[in-house]
């Protein structure tokens, strides 16, 4: 399975009534934080992967992100697997990674049909909206984000507004200046 996933900048009071029009509804709130690993022997950054550990309710969950697969949504390959946070760390050290950085957010979880809605306060970073969709092969990515796109026309979202860069790139940038 892929992730299909849109990121925009939004203010989620300007959202939330939209959301209830379309018939969304609420399934849960988070409060997440994820801790991003630089790998000794390639540069993440580089190669458009990243590894994380996601804290969340006492939970830990190891994930791998792939490479973009298309040129203007977030979709990638996604692995995850859970893990005790502790015990990972130390294996990750041992093999040389080091964090690259943290990013928190609390994070709203809603469903419209198929899609995934998320509203996202990210610490240094202000309110997001992403909308993610499943798909079962890379030939379905096109029709996914057609459809994740025509989902964000009713917020007064285009294309345009797409936003590519990861949350940790967003605050790594936002604290090199």
């Amino acid at each position: 399975m892929i992730e299909v996933e849109v990121k925009v900048g939004a203010d989620h009071e300007k959202v939330r009534p939209i959301l209830k029009k379309a018939g969304a509804s609420k399934i849960r709130v988070e409060i997440q934080s994820d801790t991003y690993f630089a790998a000794p022997h390639k540069d993440f950054a580089k190669t458009d992967e990243a590894l994380r550990i996601r804290s969340l309710d006492g939970q830990s969950v190891l994930t791998y992100k792939g490479p973009k697969l298309d040129g203007v949504s977030k979709t990638r390959e996604e692995l995850e697997t859970p893990v005790d946070e502790v015990s990972i760390t130390r294996i990750l050290h041992a093999l040389g990674f080091s964090e690259a950085g943290i990013v928190r957010k609390i994070r709203e979880v809603f469903r419209a049909g198929e899609i995934i809605v998320c509203l996202d306060a990210v610490e240094e970073l202000g309110e997001f909206l992403e909308v993610e969709i499943m798909a079962e092969s890379e030939k379905n990515i096109e029709t996914s984000t057609h459809r994740l796109f025509e989902f964000l026309k009713q917020f007064g979202f285009a294309e345009k507004d797409s936003i590519r860069a990861s949350y940790l790139e967003m605050v790594l940038e936002k604290n090199s200046h």
